[in-house]
């Protein structure tokens, strides 16, 4: 019977223990911390993590390993969230350590998280320049690798292409199978829309409402598929530019129930839209009431807007974007709604990535209709308020709207091919204009074929001064096959599947066989444009004059102290006879030069003739 008792009293107590230590790891559950792992010998010794979990900031963190300091533990206003701040000195190496949570003296759970050696080269990282012609494109709606991953059970929105702005099942594997079709086409680098995780219930496709900044959404792949697409793409020649979004998150982004701080987000009483008036910013006689609006209103009911003075959510974003440089191999960024964030964080930013990185590329979307607004963006413009935003590339919305119109107006004195001269008149605003990327439409506007009122003559037009002109082109996804949209039809009929990226397709543009014969004039023309343009350095980097468009024919040269291609845009109806010698200064020393276009020699440059609606490429000969 005594025997009996202390057997009960054993299991009793053993019974305790367990209800115990079922009820401590209860109370404390870690679910998250971020970023996932580093890498030793960054030139910021600096990391902040972000840890999250069920009353996380009841515990103390302890870590013990050679190199790593934990400097400060920060408890935010919600006790699931502890940022942690280490220092990662010069003598730590690559391994993985222990993060203890102590409560009471008692451990209660472990993280393993591992410090990286840097890739080889990563330190000396090129970006993209004028050397480069950016292909923009929608995974979603590009090519489909992997129909496997078209629905996935634990995502909201599944696949069907019958809707125009739903999900279609474009992928990664889709656009590594198309690499070699863009090598060939004579594309240098591609800038994908945002591949992160969209768990939304509706309109997830474009990618820009994240729920997660550290998970490529499944999909589209896995962080590994990304990784393995920068170096399949490097090994053909081409770059890889993100898409990232400061501005705002999805409001089904997880930690959108569960908020670090109330400060996290810009918050309102209610639903406040922003005003979308960028210009708001460089306006010296603008409201606050307005300023305000545009900062911390609300992209849309879907797209939650952050707080970017709130100093962790800062380091949090600008650790991001580190990590998926030093991670994936990037060789730039786009940068959303550059503007719409706060522009002293935007350029503590850039001042980062530059530190780590100081070749470096960013280009923001600064969507703007007046060059001095886009100018004010860029690095080292000399602005009246004294802002430096260290912003290297800014894309050219002037000239966007510009070539909209120029092609196909009647030409006179302020209308037709003159407005791109005179978008070019303006560059004295920027601080460097050959850093401008330029471009006729993107993924948020009416389709440059249509635009044009599909004229093929017109299209060559705005093709061979894009190719030829300063900045660095981007050609937005399906332009060479003459894709047509309407935005006003809704952003699915500017963003429709490229024909042949889907088994069963009926027809395939990424062939010949599969183009019209209209395509394949439009396709071939630009890519000998293309393949030309990538071989040719004076215009990539040669000095740019032109004169003053007469009778329609508008002519630039492209120049070094050797070389010099002449440019020839007749965008009247009628064939014209050009005298050449009011352009004496550019053509002085030359007195030969052959066709790009029509591969002809041209032995007499005292006189040009072009035909009506045509542009005429020529490399000068002494």
């Amino acid at each position: 019977m005594k025997k009996h008792n202390i057997f009960l009293k054993v299991l009793f107590i053993f019974i305790m223990l367990l209800f115990v230590n079922y009820s401590f790891s209860n109370k404390y559950n870690l679910e998250r911390v971020e970023p996932p792992f580093w890498w030793v010998g960054m030139q910021d010794k600096n990391l902040q993590l972000l840890v999250y979990g069920k009353n996380i900031s009841e515990t103390q963190p302890q870590i013990d390993y050679k190199g790593v300091i934990l400097k400060k533990v920060i408890k935010a206003e919600n006790p699931n969230y502890l940022f942690l701040n280490l220092e990662i000195t010069a003598d730590a190496v690559a391994g993985s350590f222990r993060i203890n949570f102590v409560k009471e003296k008692k451990v209660f759970q472990t993280y393993k998280y591992e410090l990286k050696n840097r890739k080889a080269g990563s330190k000396e990282r090129k970006g993209f320049n004028s050397s480069d012609v950016i292909y923009l494109m929608m995974p979603d709606r590009f090519s489909n690798g992997d129909a496997s991953n078209d629905n996935i059970q634990e995502m909201k929105e599944k696949a069907d292409r019958s809707i125009p702005n739903g999900r279609h099942g474009g992928d990664l594997q889709g656009i590594k199978n198309k690499l070699d079709y863009l090598a060939d086409l004579g594309i240098t680098a591609i800038w994908i829309n945002p591949v992160f995780e969209n768990n939304m219930p509706a309109y997830s496709y474009h990618g820009y409402a994240i729920t997660d900044f550290y998970k490529i959404d499944p999909r589209f792949g896995t962080n590994n598929d990304y990784v393995e697409l920068v170096e399949d793409s490097h090994k053909k020649g081409i770059k890889i530019i993100m898409d990232m979004i400061f501005n705002h998150c999805g409001s089904g982004h997880w930690w959108m129930s569960d908020l670090p701080s109330q400060d996290w987000l810009n918050q309102w009483d209610k639903f406040t839209r922003t005003n979308y008036r960028a210009g708001v910013t460089t306006d010296p006689y603008a409201s606050d009431y307005d300023n305000a609006k545009l900062l911390s209103g609300w992209f849309d009911i879907t797209m939650a807007d952050m707080n970017q003075n709130n100093e962790l959510l800062a380091n949090y974003l600008t650790q991001n974007s580190i990590w998926w440089i030093e991670y994936a191999g990037l060789d730039g960024i786009r940068m959303d709604t550059y503007p719409y964030s706060y522009k002293d964080f935007m350029a503590d930013w850039m001042k980062r990535i530059l530190q780590e990185y100081p070749d470096f590329n960013v280009v923001g979307e600064s969507w703007l209709p007046v060059a001095s607004s886009v100018a004010y963006w860029q690095e080292n413009t000399k602005n009246p308020d004294g802002y430096q935003s260290n912003l290297t590339n800014v894309f050219d919305f002037p000239m966007m709207y510009a070539m909209g119109e120029a092609f196909v107006e009647k030409d006179s004195w302020d209308k037709g091919i003159v407005k791109i001269y005179d978008i070019l008149g303006q560059d004295f605003v920027y601080a460097n204009p050959n850093k401008l990327v330029i471009f006729a439409d993107n993924h948020d506007g009416d389709r440059f074929f249509t635009k044009i009122n599909e004229n093929l003559d017109d299209f060559k037009l705005a093709m061979a001064f894009l190719l030829t002109s300063r900045g660095i082109p981007e050609i937005y996804y399906g332009t060479e096959i003459l894709m047509t949209g309407h935005e006003n039809r809704g952003h699915g009929d500017i963003r429709k599947d490229f024909p042949g990226g889907w088994q069963g397709d009926t027809t395939d543009a990424f062939t010949a066989e599969g183009r019209t014969k209209q395509q394949n004039e439009a396709f071939d023309y630009l890519k000998k444009l293309l393949i030309w343009r990538k071989n040719n350095e004076i215009i990539h980097t040669g000095k740019l004059k032109h004169f003053i468009p007469e009778n329609g024919v508008y002519v630039y040269f492209r120049y070094n102290k050797n070389e010099s291609v002449m440019v020839l845009l007749n965008n009247s109806d009628k064939e014209q006879e050009i005298k050449t010698d009011r352009f004496a200064e550019c053509l002085k020393g030359f007195n030969s030069g052959k066709g790009i276009i029509s591969g002809k020699e041209i032995n007499d440059l005292s006189i040009i003739k072009i035909p009506a609606k045509t542009a005429k490429i020529i490399e000068l000969g002494k």
